[in-house]
């Protein structure tokens, strides 16, 4: 009897052990199929790893949030909230949970980290100096918009950036989707423009503002996302400064227009409501009232909240306010 109990003793015995053995391998199996996302992003600060799909995203430029919203995703943390609800009329706005995070050009440690970002999006230029910090933080890819590179040709660019942020966030295919969908756009503003006439047509696309109540105004180069646009649409900027403009656009005087007498010519400019430097500073100047595209009736007012350095969300309101402008009566 004691034989056989001791016997059935060891069988029990082995039957725990290859059980757990069994459980084990299991786990280890189970372990060895589970894969973790994992893909690697060039940026200005060289390769860098995004391991998961982040779904917290800080974002310390405002072009950065209409990456995202134009991929369905609410950022968590966005710089200067009132400043973009002021500059920046786009189709998709920001939801109220989204935090306001610091100035763009000195954003709050303290209110990102409380975010609790899982990702951070920063500009080199800008937050150069931060960046270690931001690290401590969460995971950083930081964009630059003032390369050799990105500067030749912002629009391309900034096309460039939106896919890379849609790779991180795993929304290749919406990416695609919608730059598709803003070229079809473009295509079909174009030839509201072809049926009035305009195309071939001449342009200065101007932002202007004053500074201790003198007007200054920006005037678009063919390097920016504006004039890349305007291209797109079957005009030819008339503005050709002397030296490549990194930013887009020079800064000149009202006296700099005279350069431009051309009745033909589309004046757009781009005006806050409580700024407006041609109702204003410039309202009964003889330099700016006796230019022929002005008495011509050819200037065309654009809202002050249009963004001229934003986003894919940007680049569809620059595009219908450009059009709507001109064509208006």
């Amino acid at each position: 009897m004691k034989k056989i109990m001791i016997v059935v003793c060891i069988l029990v015995l082995s039957l725990l052990v290859a059980c757990n053995e069994t459980s084990k391998e299991e786990k280890t199996s189970k372990n060895k199929n589970t894969t973790v996302r994992e893909i690697k992003i060039e940026d200005a600060m060289g390769t860098q790893t995004i391991k998961g799909t982040p779904k917290n995203i800080v974002v310390l430029q405002w072009a950065y949030a209409e990456y995202l919203l134009a991929l369905g995703i609410q950022p968590a943390g966005v710089t200067d909230i009132n400043g973009y609800k002021k500059f920046v009329n786009v189709d998709k706005k920001l939801a109220k949970s989204v935090k306001d995070v610091g100035t763009r050009t000195e954003p709050n440690l303290e209110a990102i980290s409380r975010s609790k970002p899982d990702l951070i999006i920063a500009m080199e230029s800008t937050h150069e100096k931060i960046l270690d910090n931001l690290k401590k933080i969460a995971p950083v890819v930081t964009f630059e918009s003032s390369s050799n590179e990105s500067i030749k040709n912002q629009y391309k660019n900034m096309l460039e950036d939106f896919k890379k942020v849609a790779k991180i966030v795993d929304k290749k295919e919406k990416a695609e989707l919608a730059i598709s969908d803003l070229e079809e756009f473009i295509e079909d503003q174009r030839n509201r423009l072809t049926e009035a006439g305009l195309v071939g047509s001449k342009y200065i696309v101007s932002q202007a503002y004053s500074v201790q109540n003198s007007a200054v105004i920006r005037l678009f180069t063919d390097n920016s996302i504006v004039s890349q646009i305007m291209t797109r649409l079957g005009f030819e900027n008339a503005y050709k400064p002397d030296k490549f403009k990194p930013n887009g656009f020079s800064k000149v005087t009202v006296e700099a227009l005279q350069t431009f007498q051309n009745e033909n010519l589309q004046f757009l400019y781009i005006v806050q409501d409580d700024d407006n430097v041609f109702e204003n500073q410039l309202k009964g100047n003889p330099v700016w009232e006796n230019l022929s595209f002005v008495k011509s009736g050819n200037t065309h007012r654009l809202p002050g909240d249009t963004w001229p350095f934003g986003g894919i969300l940007s680049a569809y309101e620059l595009t219908e306010q450009f059009v709507d402008a001109m064509l208006e009566k």
